[in-house]
């Protein structure tokens, strides 16, 4: 039975898919504790080839006391994807009285389907409140 390897920190960053680099983010949030960024972004952009290029991707990377690391991989955060399913750049500026675009019933499904490993939801229809709140909170109109 192998050893449990000791953990020596925990650090969270969000990546474009398949295009990390070892510049910042990466490199000062690895570098630190001694991780090769280098490695990271190669394994990272390995990991992500398959997806859509660019895509933000959060990456949970765990490293031990060893200097050695692994990491997994999270769904992109709801806003980049509704931003993404609308074609928009960025949310509203006033949520409550500028509507910048409308999310259709498939889309929004879509996306659910897509972050519910990630979200505390039961089910495929919680996950879609959660997703369009995130919507109504970024001035996106939810058809429904």
């Amino acid at each position: 039975m192998m050893a449990k390897k000791k953990v020596a920190a925990v650090i969270k960053l969000q990546c474009p898919a398949g295009k990390a680099t070892p510049a910042p983010p990466v490199g000062p949030a690895l570098g630190p504790h001694g991780v090769s960024a280098p490695q990271f972004v190669q394994q990272f952009n390995d990991r992500t080839k398959s997806m859509e290029p660019g895509l933000v991707v959060p990456v949970v990377i765990t490293v031990y006391s060893d200097k050695s690391f692994t990491f997994i991989l999270k769904t992109p955060p709801a806003a980049v994807l509704i931003k993404k399913a609308c074609n928009i750049q960025k949310g509203s500026s006033n949520s409550m009285t500028q509507k910048i675009a409308k999310l259709s019933k498939a889309k929004l499904e879509e996306i659910a389907k897509m972050k519910l490993p990630d979200v505390t939801a039961n089910d495929l229809e919680a996950a879609k409140k959660i997703v369009a709140g995130t919507a109504r909170s970024m001035g996106v109109e939810v058809e429904r």
